[in-house]
């Protein structure tokens, strides 16, 4: 039975995320905004409610344990952006080794995705810094706050940005495009804002609970493991949250919408590396348990990557490829039993 349930949450997600991607092209096309902001702000923020939603609600409305709520919370907030950071972006190359080959481009629009690595990288390490904020420090709680202020502000500056370059984009043939008719046109309904929204909405809502019902799944198979609920949100959680951006990007990327395939990474990386860091700093101690340190470490050292690979003109699908050695030196170091 629990392989039953695990399978048919994987299949919510694959149906959901293609009605998803379907209504976000659409409504992006109907707005006359760039791929840009549709990937970095629309699918990005969109696609990652899942792992958003889990260490608010360990934090908030948790078990009776409020140890264990903060190792779960705390585990999912570096947990997410590590698997974006690496396995995400090795998984989407993958997607197209066969049809591009290892030296074959990935073409997004490039001073979006450099501007989303750097306001990734300069929000994360912020970040990352203050969990060396003694936790006995008169005036921690006011730092940290200070610091979670910071990060939110971050991501506003982040948004206007954007959303301020879309014009720009547009006019040099970066405008969002639908791939195909919108699925709940061909019942016969009419390729109204209306009909957009509502299919969007549907899409977002199956796929929340196709990460929840997998989300569960996982849990009970964790029973059987012997790692700490720490390592479980890091390690075993995020699979199942970052499934939406994952399979979003590889249809993108399976039709070359380059921009909206890493657009849809990299924004939801600006998202998680800002306002889930800042939750954290708010509802937590925020403390540099070796874990938690190593996925830090692990995030940067995969987002750095992409960034110095970005200063060129080509980014290469074996440049995404070796995004995944990050993650599986951060696999080793897990089973190594740190933590």
């Amino acid at each position: 039975m629990i392989w039953l349930l695990l399978l048919s949450s994987l299949a919510a997600i694959l149906i959901a995320a293609e009605f998803f991607t379907n209504a976000l092209e659409h409504l992006g096309e109907r707005l006359g905004i760039s791929e840009g902001v549709t990937g970095s702000l629309f699918a990005a923020v969109g696609t990652a409610m899942p792992e958003t939603m889990v260490p608010v609600l360990a934090l908030m409305a948790g078990t009776d344990d409020a140890a264990l709520n903060q190792e779960i919370g705390v585990g999912a907030i570096f947990g997410a952006p590590l698997m974006l950071a690496t396995l995400v972006m090795s998984l989407t190359g993958v997607a197209v080794l066969r049809l591009r080959g290892l030296r074959g481009d990935i073409t997004p629009e490039l001073s979006g995705f450099r501007r989303d690595l750097n306001v990734f990288l300069a929000a994360f390490l912020l970040a990352g810094l203050a969990l060396l904020i003694p936790a006995d420090w008169t005036h921690a709680g006011l730092a940290r706050a200070l610091v979670a202020t910071a990060l939110v502000f971050i991501y506003f500056l982040y948004v206007l940005t954007t959303l301020q370059s879309s014009a720009g984009l547009v006019e040099q043939g970066h405008a969002t495009e639908a791939h195909q008719d919108m699925f709940l046109a061909r019942l016969g309904l009419p390729t109204s804002l209306a009909v957009i929204l509502l299919q969007l909405a549907l899409g977002l809502g199956v796929l929340v609970a196709g990460a929840k019902g997998f989300i569960h799944v996982v849990h009970q198979l964790s029973d059987h493991l012997a790692i700490s609920a720490l390592l479980l949100s890091l390690l075993i959680i995020p699979v199942a949250t970052e499934l939406p951006e994952n399979v979003n990007s590889i249809l993108w990327i399976q039709r070359r919408k380059d921009t909206l395939a890493m657009g849809n990474i990299t924004g939801a990386m600006v998202f998680q590396g800002t306002a889930l860091p800042a939750l954290g700093l708010l509802l937590t101690s925020w403390q540099p348990q070796p874990a938690v340190v190593a996925a830090f470490a692990t995030t940067v050292a995969g987002a750095l990557w992409l960034r110095l690979q970005a200063s060129g003109r080509r980014l290469k699908v074996w440049h995404l490829g070796v995004s995944g050695l990050f993650y599986l030196g951060f696999l080793a170091m897990a089973l190594a039993g740190f933590g």
